[in-house]
């Protein structure tokens, strides 16, 4: 990268000063987020300097991607990368020692920061990444914005770390509103700097289909664009009001899918497609108007909200269709799981469709709700055949799934809840603290705009109500094995650029971040004083971020 010239806000308090020319001091403190398992503060700095060299002691085909991401941060430091080099023995002076100790977690990571070494240890090269992530924190920030730095001071420290939930996620919405591969990607850079080790891409939707197809054109041709788009911060509960203009046609070709599904490897993220099925389907239905109960009339929605077309499930071709976009989107991303929605699918059109009734009648099912449970598990059948597994929103619980069905749990905590009771899987995104696009501020004057249902009780999600989720609530300790993670949502109907997409997820991406990581080892007061130094980061890296939190403590 090359070198950052941006200022950081002369409001964030930060205790490194420069103290002689290109020489910076250190912070006081090691203020990480999420915030290690262990920190203990020792005595002296280690000066790091274009000659520090990084010594690696073990050999991992994905350690360059480590040391590639170290070495961009010494490029913003000072101009060049450092050394690497092979060692048989720990490097005693000026270096940073990478050393194998497989009794680590996979994830997990020490850190010991001396006056003359840094010393690293982990049992995989992802561990080592992260050590990486929280070298970069510890930092002094000016380092990243200064000229002719010729030596950084890191404050001694030892640290024990590695995350409690093997799943830490967010969710990005490219269909409502769409954001280009070089967005994504610093989206990606956001959630690495975080820990976090998902990105669910929500790439179809009922107002536009944004992934190529090659055996199905039409999905990108016709399904990619709109006439027209409701207006941003508007709910059609008052009156429909369109912005006017066509919007696309937008998608990703698949050779873009492969450039960021590596971008996001190479910084130990796994990117899970969801490809939202038999509901939010009505950008494929005007591409292929077949797959619907009626067959005739669709087109791509123009309005926000939930749409009563769904997916004809009583005909064959419905399933044709589905593995036929499914066995490409298998070969574009090598994630375990597949999303594949499941939510908001309203059953009106299958009670009054012959084909849906027939086929209920043939399968000996007893309601709408079993027949999307039968769509559920026969899709679910099919990916196990091609080595995957599926992810679905908490609605698809209603028929009931398969025991090794993960469930997301969007409505509240109550279908996680259930689904871990039953021993499924559970990812923990309530929109009660996980909602990144609602509004951070309780001041809507000062907040952007959001299509509310019921202005006269707007709702809002503030960085602490995010910080509090506790994915474990109500469930025994023999239950709480199922829930594998939590996961930060942003839905773009109300997020038309991508300044606006990062005000809503920062920093609330950070508390994600932190429940994720550090569930056990929480604390609120705590995790807001080391994000008044994040946010400088935030500053140097160009982020936009919300002050709400900030502004209201001020009131």
């Amino acid at each position: 990268m090359k070198k950052l010239q941006m200022l950081f806000a002369a409001t964030i308090l930060l205790t490194s000063t420069v103290f002689a020319a290109g020489h910076i001091k250190s912070d006081a403190s090691v203020a990480i987020i999420p915030y290690p398992s262990k920190v203990e503060m020792t005595e002296g700095v280690f000066k790091l300097t274009p000659a520090t060299k990084i010594a690696l002691h073990f050999d991992d085909e994905k350690l360059p991607l480590a040391t590639n991401f170290l070495n961009s941060v010494a490029e913003d430091v000072f101009g060049s990368k450092l050394a690497i080099v092979k060692a048989d023995k720990p490097i005693k002076k000026n270096a940073i020692n990478v050393t194998l100790n497989k009794s680590l977690h996979e994830e997990g990571y020490t850190l010991e920061v001396t006056p003359s070494v840094i010393n690293i240890s982990a049992s995989t090269a992802h561990g080592v990444f992260y050590a990486f992530q929280s070298l970069r924190q510890m930092l002094p920030v000016e380092a990243l914005t200064a000229e002719g730095v010729k030596s950084v001071a890191i404050a001694a420290a030892k640290i024990e770390d590695a995350p409690h939930f093997p799943y830490r996620g967010i969710m990005f919405d490219v269909c409502r509103h769409f954001f280009t591969v070089d967005e994504v990607k610093t989206v990606i850079d956001m959630a690495a700097m975080h820990k976090l080790n998902r990105l669910h891409w929500h790439l179809t939707e009922d107002q536009g289909w944004r992934i190529e197809i090659k055996k199905y054109p039409l999905l990108t041709e016709i399904g990619s664009k709109r006439a027209d788009s409701q207006v941003v911060g508007t709910h059609r509960a008052h009156g429909e009001q369109y912005e006017g203009k066509p919007y696309g046609p937008y998608f990703y070709t698949q050779d873009e899918i492969r450039d960021v599904v590596k971008y996001a490897a190479d910084r130990f993220i796994t990117i899970i497609p969801e490809i939202d099925m038999p509901g939010h389907m009505v950008a494929a239905l005007a591409s292929y108007p077949h797959l619907g109960c009626v067959g005739k009339g669709y087109k791509v929605r123009e309005l926000w909200g939930i749409s009563k077309e769904v997916m004809c499930i009583g005909k064959d071709t419905t399933f044709e269709f589905i593995e036929g976009v499914l066995e490409e989107v298998v070969s574009l991303f090598p994630s375990e799981y597949i999303h594949i929605g499941g939510d908001e699918a309203p059953r009106d059109a299958w009670k009054a469709c012959p084909a849906c009734q027939a086929r209920m009648k043939a399968e000996g099912l007893n309601s709408e709700a079993e027949l999307q449970s039968y769509f559920t598990q026969r899709i679910e059948n099919f990916l196990k055949k091609h080595g995957r597994r599926i992810i679905g929103w908490d609605e698809i619980l209603e028929g009931g799934v398969s025991p090794t069905t993960t469930v997301m749990s969007w409505r509240g905590s109550k279908g996680g809840i259930k689904a871990a009771k039953a021993g499924n899987q559970v990812i923990m995104s309530p929109h009660t603290h996980c909602y990144l696009d609602y509004p951070q501020g309780a001041d809507r004057t000062k907040e952007p705009p959001f299509g509310e249902r019921r202005p006269e009780k707007p709702h809002y999600l503030p960085l602490e109500q995010v910080y509090r989720i506790n994915p474990y609530d109500q469930l025994t300790e023999e239950e709480q094995k199922y829930i594998i993670g939590v996961q930060g949502n942003l839905w773009t109907e109300h997020v038309n650029t991508f300044d606006l997409a990062m005000y809503m997820f920062l920093p609330r991406t950070s508390a994600i971040a932190e429940a994720g990581w550090s569930h056990t080892n929480k604390s609120f007061k705590r995790y807001i004083t080391n994000l008044n130094r994040l946010v400088s980061f935030y500053d140097a890296y160009g982020y936009n971020y919300a002050k709400s939190y900030w502004r209201e403590l001020g009131k």
